[in-house]
Order: structure tokens, then C-alpha cells, then sequence
């Protein structure tokens, strides 16, 4: 039976709980057997709807008469628990009986008290010691049953489980024994809220596309996808036989395979067979990053089935972008996988190492395109609420929320503060705003913006932001992260701290003039702008030299400088020039880490600079998106440089290759390759700003964007330097194409174009000419 989650539908908020937070005496503790707590109950006749409202300290699944509730995973969540836990809400008519009834509540480490953080520092017991329960399962006459001390517990066959651990299991306790009591723990039950984004649900399994025997004997499957999820497999053999999983994102030279990257993370299963037939299996209460599993069967055990199964929270598509170009298809279904595999619960960096934290930095510059192929609204309404509650008292935004290192500072000391991560507080919402139209969420966020904004210009006491060098000190920033130098021996040149910090401190200020305007606040707004005016003319004096060349000279620095009109237009066709030359110079590699990337190729684009767009774009040489694609990546790598050509690993101490952040790129991909942008003045897609810069090496190009109006469709074909354009829009959208100079003699609907063209609801072709450049 499939039983939906009713808290989404009915708009459920808070509740009053007639229940007590529950601990099963059987615990003992972090890392030892799981535990369950349970009550046999009478129900003399059974009236519908009965609805359980459920929740816990730690991850829960629940069972009424053997049949589990409801298909969610990873229940109730991850959030910064010491500020609000999530509970869920069941129709369960079909599993309540009349007579006896058993209701059984597993409970598991989780995310509450599994060691986070990474290394000998990582932290157990983060949120609490305790596992605990608390349900009400309720009728239309009251509440039928609830959790009190009554309820009894005991172990389950979850010998051990863990986030980054993974998941021991003993199918020959499956025999559970009510062993122990319960006793009630001290809770706040203002704490719960409604599960505030979708629940994290399976994806279609996908079956191994290869298979081979090491020299050990194990067997390692190719499923042909990297993905956030686990094996599930069906085996059969005598009790006391095992199955262990191991699993691995890549395989080293000659099929080698290898997992260093995981580096304190286990990250395998192990099941114990109790011989009754054949069985099914797959974890519980972890989840993995992981293309190859490596199998190792004792006891005659054999393998009946396996397959690996995705899990996600945005497991349905709004967007697609397809071209002449098999890489670039590719590198947009990587980016896709990127994110199922990361947004489990909160945007984390990663779904394999001992880290898999809700880093801001990531999901601030990948949000858009996040929002371009899944609907992430309520994804991120969630998440920014664990960004508020971990913000610090002087307005520092943490580096990734939740938090584990906000409770443990003596673990993991200054782990807030950062320019281009913070900024996750105000970028984020001003993109739900622009896709959404969600002007709620910026009402929510306004005070943590002015916190943060102001924190941000006290790290120097005003506009230019001198960040400290040393990690974990007020204000220490990571900079363009990872951005690439080429040859060490004669590195290229890398934006410097100040820059790429007063570069984002005037991006954050300036939008947040903007969403106090949009709110009505004349008093920040008008603050914010005379703030960012200081900034704009503070950075032109500080980093542009009267030639118009940047200080540092990067590609990092001149696309955030165009993108967000820094360079003062005295300066601009010099510096134009000098961005140009700086491309060039490095033979159209990429030059840019995580904040300068998702700038570059817009920021090309913006100044007509499409010859020099399509050579970076399109060159399969590291740095470069399609090098990835080239060496068989299914999902996007955290460094440009993950994979030597010969297939070695580099540096497998920080090195995942399921990070989203470089698949920003498809923001370009939809915004000017296939041209069509929110518009800020008409939020939501009410209005589309139609746009397109084709890049004719990837002809045909075909787009799709499902909005709450129905759906966004664009074509094009460029034939020579003739290019054929069709944009769709659905009732309640109106479109506005402007010709630029990419657009030479265009004709609407076969009518020649004058300044700005309207288009209502429907189909519209577009044909123009692509200068000479």
C-alpha cells in the first residue's frame, strides 16, 4: 500500500499533542543496536479517517499490524532540531483493525546523534543522546493511542546503523521482544512543525549495466549512475551467511576500485541471512553516494537480484534542455543527477564522504538552476529556515546548515562568516522570489539579510572587506574556492580574498535595496542603496586600475565585476578587452571556482562576447565542464581536475565526484542559450524575458520549463548564421523580446520588430540573423 503524507494537502502547521516523547529503555546508546518502542491496543471498531500524526528524536519508521506506514524515507527529516523537528501525518484507516492492534516505532542514530563532521573531531551525540518517539494515532472520536511511558521497547536486527556508517543487519533477530519500558523524555512540543518540503522518496532502481569478479572474489556491479540511494538486492543462502556492500563513485586505472575519497565513511551494508528462503534487502536508515558496489558473499550466500535506488526530495523534472551536442545532453543529466543525489533533505555538498553537509556557498550559486529543473521552492523555504537558526549573534551566517558545529564550537571553532556562503540568506530568496513569485519568503528572511549584510561590512568597518587569512578567524572567507591556477610552475592569475569578498558584499547589498523596496521598507532601501554606492565606488578605486585592467587580473573578477555593473563605463570597453585577453591567454580553459563560475559564461553573454562563450563552453580539456563528461562522469565533480586523463584519482582526501555547484552552468543553458529569464518586475513567470544568444554549434537546441501557468517551451535551428526561433507560452504569461545586436533583421511572426515586442500566450517564431563576429 502506498499511504501519502497529508500534511502538504491539508496545509498543517502545529498541533496539539495529546503524547509524550518517548525513549525505549533498550538504547544504549550512539552506535550500538537500534531500538523500537511499541503498544498492543484495542480498537472496538474502527471509524475513518484514523490519522497518525508521528515524529522523533533521531529517524523513525513506523509498522501497524507488521504493514509499514507510508513510503517515506529518512523520517521525520534533518533539521537544526534544536529549533523546530518535523512530524508527518498519515491516513492509516487501512491499517488499523478492529480488535487488537500493535503499533511498532523503529528508531535509528540518524542525523541527531550519528557522528558528523569530518576526521578524529567528528561529533557524536551532535543534537542529543537519546533516541525517542512521539505519535498520536488519532479517529474522528479522539485520540485512539498515544506514546506514554506505557509503550514498552526493545532491539531490533539493526545491529548498528549510521549516516556516514551505513547499516549493519541481522535478519536472524528479526523476532522482536518487548525487553524494556520506555520513559518519558523532557520535550518541547512547540517544537514540531509540519514537514516543510516534500518527503525524500525512492526513484525507479536501476539494474546493473556490468559485472565482474575481483581477484579476491568479490563482485563488483556497474549500475551506469553515480546517485545518492543504496543497493537493494534478493539472496538466498543458509542462516549466518552475509552480505557486505561497498561502494565507490569511480573506478581507478584497470577497473580498480577504489573508495579513498569516502575517507572516515564507512559507507557499507551489512546483512546477515536468517536462511528462511529468499530475501530482500536494502539499508533502513542510511543512504550512500555511489555509482559501483562491490559485494562480498560468505557462507554460500548467492545473489539472487540487485539493483541501485535513487532517493531524492526533488525527484520530479520542471525543466529539460536538450542540443545538437551529445556532451552537453549529457552534462545536463549530470547536473540533474547532482541534485537528486544532494537534495536529501537539506542542499549538501556531497552524498559519499564523511561530510555531507548543506554547505550555503553551493546552494546559493547552483539555486537558480536548481529552481530551472525542479520545483525547489519549498525545498529552500525549509533549508533557509536551518540557515536562520544557525545564524550567529553578530549576524554570521554558518558555512553550512544545519549546523553540527554550532552546539560544538570546541570541535570545529569559526565555522561561520564566509562572503559568497552567507550570501546564501539573501540570494536564495531573491531567486524563490523570481521564480516563484514568493514574496513571503522575503518577509521571512528580511531580518537575517539586515544581519548579515551588516556583519559582512563590520568584518573591515566599512566597504572593502579585508578578510583574515587564517580559517575559523571572523570573517575568514573561502573565496573563489577551488578555483583553477593551470600550470603551478607559472600559475594563472586567481582572485584575491578582499576582491572576491567586497565582490559579494556589494552583490548582497545591492539586492537587498532591492527586496526592501519590493516590501515597502523606504528606510532600508534607501540605507542599502547609499551602502551600496559606497561599495560600487570604493571597489572601482580599490581593484580597477585606470586602464581599466582588474587587480588580480582573473576571469573570476571580471565576470563578477560585468555581471553586476561594477566596472564604471569609463572603464568598460578597456576592461572588456582585458577580460577578453585574459580568456585567450588561457586557451578558452575555465579559470573560475565556485562563486566566479556561475558567473563567467553569463557574463560573456551580457557583453556580446558569444565567440569567446562557445569556445570556453565547448573545449573538453581540464578545466572545462565536457572534460568531465569525456573521462564518463554521470554526475558533476567537485574539482575541475577530480580524474587525471589516465583515470587516476587526485587528491583522494577532498575530492567527490557527485557535487552539484559547477552544474550552475545550466542557468545559462535555459536564460541564454535557449532564452527565456524570469522577469523581476512580474515575478512567478507572469512575465518571460525572451532572450536567446544561440551558440550555433549546438544546434537544434529544444527547452521546456513547467511554471505554475502551465509550461514554457523554446526551440531553435541555426542554418549558416540564420537562425529559426519558437517560444511557447502558456495562458497567464506574457513575453517580452527586445532585438539586440544578435539579432539582425528579426522577424515576429513574420512581421519585422521595432524596439520591444509583446507576446501573449502561444506559439510565436522568431527568425533573425547572428552577426558576424
Amino acid at each position: 500500500m502506498n499511504f501519502q503524507p497529508m500534511a502538504a494537502s491539508d496545509n498543517l502547521v502545529s498541533r496539539d499533542w495529546t503524547s509524550d516523547m518517548i525513549a525505549p529503555l533498550s538504547d544504549r546508546g550512539q552506535g550500538t543496536a537500534a531500538s523500537f518502542v511499541a503498544k498492543t491496543f484495542n480498537c472496538d471498531c474502527v471509524e475513518t479517517p484514523a490519522e497518525l500524526f508521528i515524529s522523533a528524536l533521531g529517524l523513525y519508521r513506523c509498522f501497524i499490524n507488521g504493514k509499514r506506514v507510508g513510503n517515506d524515507l529518512l523520517t521525520p527529516g534533518w533539521t537544526s532540531y534544536d529549533h523546530r523537528l518535523a512530524f508527518q501525518h498519515y491516513d492509516v484507516s487501512d491499517l488499523v483493525k478492529p480488535g487488537q492492534n500493535r503499533i511498532e516505532i523503529w528508531l535509528a542514530d540518524g542525523w541527531y546523534r550519528s557522528p558528523l563532521m569530518w576526521g578524529q573531531k567528528a561529533i557524536p551525540n551532535c543534537w542529543g543522546d537519546q533516541t525517542a518517539a512521539i505519535a498520536d494515532l488519532v479517529g474522528p472520536n479522539g485520540v485512539i493511542v498515544s506514546t506514554d511511558t506505557t509503550w514498552q521497547s526493545g532491539l531490533l536486527p539493526i545491529r548498528k546503523s549510521g549516516i556516514y556508517f551505513g547499516e549493519i543487519y541481522d535478519a536472524r533477530e528479526e523476532k522482536l521482544a518487548d525487553t524494556h519500558g520506555t520513559v518519558r523524555l523532557p520535550f518541547d512540543k512547540a517544537l514540531l512543525v509540519a514537514h516543510e518540503t516534500a518527503p525524500v522518496r525512492e526513484l525507479p532502481p536501476i539494474a546493473p549495466i556490468d559485472s565482474w569478479t575481483d581477484a579476491e572474489g568479490r563482485t563488483i556491479y556497474d549500475f551506469g549512475q553515480n546517485i545518492g540511494g543504496y543497493v537493494r538486492y534478493t539472496v538466498r543462502g543458509p542462516a549466518g551467511a552475509e552480505i557486505r556492500v561497498e561502494h565507490s563513485e569511480v573506478l581507478g586505472p584497470g577497473r580498480h576500485f577504489d573508495n579513498r575519497n569516502y575517507r572516515t565513511a564507512q559507507a557499507h551494508t551489512i546483512y546477515t541471512l536468517c536462511g528462511d528462503g529468499e530475501q530482500t534487502y536494502a539499508p533502513h536508515f542510511s543512504f550512500q553516494g555511489f555509482r559501483y558496489a562491490r559485494v562480498t558473499a560468505t557462507g554460500d550466500a548467492r545473489i539472487l537480484a540487485i539493483s541501485s535506488v535513487p532517493i531524492s526530495s526533488v525527484p520530479n523534472l520542471t525543466g529539460g534542455f536538450q542540443s545538437g551536442n551529445a556532451l552537453v545532453n549529457r552534462l545536463v543529466q549530470n547536473t540533474i543527477w547532482s541534485q537528486r543525489a544532494n537534495f536529501i533533505e537539506v542542499p549538501t555538498d556531497c552524498p559519499q564522504r564523511d561530510e555531507r553537509l548543506g554547505w550555503t556557498g553551493d546552494a546559493q550559486v547552483f539555486a537558480a538552476t536548481a529552481c530551472w529543473l525542479t520545483d525547489s521552492q519549498a525545498f529552500f523555504r525549509k533549508y533557509l529556515r536551518d540557515v536562520m537558526a544557525d545564524q550567529r549573534e553578530d549576524g554570521a551566517i554558518s558555512h553550512f546548515s544545519p549546523d553540527p558545529t554550532r552546539l560544538h564550537p570546541k570541535n570545529f571553532p569559526g565555522f561561520a562568516g564566509s562572503t559568497g556562503w552567507g550570501d546564501a540568506i539573501v540570494v536564495i530568496p531573491w531567486v524563490l522570489y523570481t521564480h516563484y513569485d514568493d514574496r513571503a519568503v522575503l518577509c521571512e528572511c528580511l531580518n537575517a539579510m539586515v544581519r548579515w549584510v551588516d556583519f559582512v561590512w563590520s568584518i573591515s568597518d566599512g566597504p572593502i572587506v579585508r578578510p583574515p587569512s587564517r580559517w575559523g578567524d571572523r570573517g575568514f572567507t573561502f573565496g573563489d574556492w577551488l578555483q583553477p591556477i593551470g600550470d603551478n610552475r607559472k600559475p594563472r592569475p586567481t582572485v584575491a580574498d578582499d576582491c572576491a569578498a567586497t565582490l559579494y558584499h556589494f552583490i548582497s547589498t545591492d539586492l537587498l535595496a532591492k527586496i526592501a523596496a519590493i516590501l515597502g521598507n523606504q528606510a532600508l532601501e534607501a540605507r542599502m542603496k547609499r551602502r551600496a554606492a559606497e561599495i560600487r565606488q570604493a571597489f572601482a578605486h580599490e581593484f580597477i586600475a585606470p586602464s581599466g585592467r582588474m587587480a588580480h587580473n582573473d576571469q573570476t573578477s571580471y565576470a563578477l565585476a560585468f555581471l553586476y555593473d561594477l566596472i564604471p563605463a569609463a572603464h568598460h570597453e578597456a576592461a572588456k578587452q582585458h577580460f577578453r585577453q585574459v580568456i585567450i591567454d588561457a586557451d578558452y580553459k575555465i579559470g573560475t571556482g565556485f562563486i566566479g563560475t556561475p558567473a563567467l559564461l553569463p557574463a560573456l553573454t551580457k557583453l556580446g562576447m558569444d565567440d569567446l562563450a562557445e569556445k570556453v563552453f565547448l573545449q573538453e580539456e581540464v578545466p572545462g565542464w565536457l572534460y568531465q563528461v569525456s573521462k564518463g562522469a554521470t554526475t558533476i565533480w567537485e574539482r575541475w581536475d577530480s580524474m587525471a586523463p589516465d583515470g587516476t584519482i587526485y587528491e583522494p582526501d577532498m575530492n567527490s565526484y557527485n557535487h552539484y555547484a559547477y552544474g550552475a552552468v545550466c542557468q545559462w543553458l535555459f536564460e541564454s542559450v535557449a532564452g527565456i529569464s524570469p522577469s523581476r518586475s512580474a515575478p512567478g513567470f507572469s512575465e518571460v524575458i525572451v532572450d536567446p544568444a544561440p551558440i550555433a554549434a549546438l544546434s537544434p537546441v529544444t527547452a521546456y520549463h513547467d511554471v505554475r501557468q502551465g509550461r514554457i517551451e523554446a526551440q531553435w535551428e541555426c542554418r549558416g548564421n540564420r537562425v529559426t526561433y519558437n517560444v511557447t507560452l502558456p495562458e497567464g504569461c506574457v513575453g517580452r523580446f527586445r532585438p539586440g545586436r544578435r539579432h539582425q533583421n528579426p522577424l515576429l511572426n513574420g512581421e519585422p520588430v521595432m524596439g520591444e515586442a509583446v507576446l501573449r500566450a502561444g506559439t510565436h517564431e522568431l527568425i533573425f540573423s547572428l552577426p558576424h563576429l
